[in-house]
């Protein structure tokens, strides 16, 4: 699993708190409190990147040849993890930036697949070793983009990040088929390419049937906050982790935002919703502040900001759910009037996996249950 450390707080108050039916009730405080980058695990990369150059090259060279340098191709990508832009926020709106962008890796996978034939003594075959390489290195930022977080495909000629949120950044079912296939190719003469081939359209057929999903869900998110008469400004939908059967719906309006779960085993097309003040009497305020005026684009709207105990902080509600968010900064403290803290200091959460897998499981499988604390 590729996750990068931004850092961690020390002494940070996790202050962020539940309010349900009008009562608040205090969260978990936490000190030192690490921060990662999520991007799609480096099992997936690395494997997607090895089978699509074993696909390409087939018998034209040694088959571990192909799946070694299909997986180092599918991992540079990620190598921008390594880079401290000097504040939490910019390395995660930085992150998935131009290493990610098609362009870029288009114009490095010439002379990258030029490198390789010649180390391998292979320059008859630059070619293929070119189609490899290039396919190995867009197929990862391409399967970034499916995640929710952002990637910014298009650059240099457009910074807008793209994120379809129909997969988790891991999934065991989109990586197995993928992974088995390869071993095969690796172990397997006879029908080990096909082998291959097959995990590579399965794998590519479940990301058909996450969008498809994520288009059903969204339709009943649709009609349930229709049939409740909720104001909504913006709809998310996104599965919750290791899976596209239980799907985390978000909804951003009227000066709130509103979080419910679906499972394709629920009895019904029925949302319950729970609804969360989204801070915005604190916009205002903070509008001369960078890295809020960042968070709010990048998450193209899906924040909510709070303040407690003279300290403001702005939470992306894409990953995570309510009050546990990954990304949560502090970014100003409270005195006559706001002042921004630089740099910002990351203050995200990941909730206790011993209380939310067992959640994940009985929930995925149409169980009602209320949602973690």
């Amino acid at each position: 699993h590729s996750l990068r450390q931004l850092g961690s707080v020390k002494s940070a108050q996790r202050a962020w708190t539940r309010q349900t039916h009008g009562h608040l009730t205090a969260h978990v405080s936490a000190t030192d409190v690490p921060l990662r980058m999520p991007a799609m695990d480096s099992l997936t990369q690395a494997t997607l990147g090895a089978a699509v150059t074993v696909l390409v090259m087939r018998r034209r060279t040694a088959v571990w040849k192909a799946a070694l340098w299909g997986a180092i191709a599918g991992t540079l990508p990620d190598l921008d993890v390594l880079i401290d832009h000097g504040d939490p926020i910019l390395n995660m709106v930085l992150h998935r930036a131009e290493s990610h962008a098609l362009f870029w890796l288009s114009l490095f996978s010439l002379p990258f697949a030029c490198v390789v034939a010649k180390v391998n003594g292979q320059w008859a075959l630059w070619r293929h070793w070119w189609l490899a390489l290039w396919l190995a290195l867009v197929t990862h930022p391409l399967l970034d983009a499916m995640t929710v977080y952002g990637t910014q495909l298009l650059l240099p000629f457009s910074s807008e990040p793209v994120g379809v949120g129909s997969v988790f950044i891991i999934d065991p079912l989109y990586t197995l088929p993928l992974l088995l296939g390869l071993v095969l190719a690796l172990a397997w003469r006879k029908q080990g390419l096909r082998a291959n081939a097959t995990g590579l359209l399965l794998s590519t057929a479940y990301i058909g049937w996450s969008v498809a999903a994520q288009q059903q869900v969204l339709a009943i998110a649709h009609a349930t906050l229709k049939a409740q008469g909720i104001a909504a400004e913006r709809v998310l939908v996104t599965p919750t982790p290791f899976n596209t059967l239980l799907w985390r719906v978000v909804v951003v309006g009227d000066g709130a935002y509103q979080e419910g779960v679906y499972s394709f085993f629920d009895q019904g097309r029925h949302i319950a919703f729970r609804r969360f003040d989204r801070g915005d009497g604190l916009a205002a305020e903070l509008a001369h502040i960078d890295g809020v005026q960042r968070i709010r684009a990048f998450s193209k709207g899906f924040y909510a900001l709070r303040a407690d105990d003279g300290v403001i902080r702005i939470a992306d509600l894409r990953m995570g759910q309510h009050p546990t968010f990954a990304f949560m900064f502090q970014v100003a403290e409270r005195r006559s009037k706001p002042v921004a803290l630089w740099p910002s200091r990351a203050v995200g959460e990941r909730p206790d996996p011993a209380i939310a897998l067992p959640w994940l499981w009985r929930r995925m499988w149409g169980e009602q249950l209320p949602p973690p604390p």
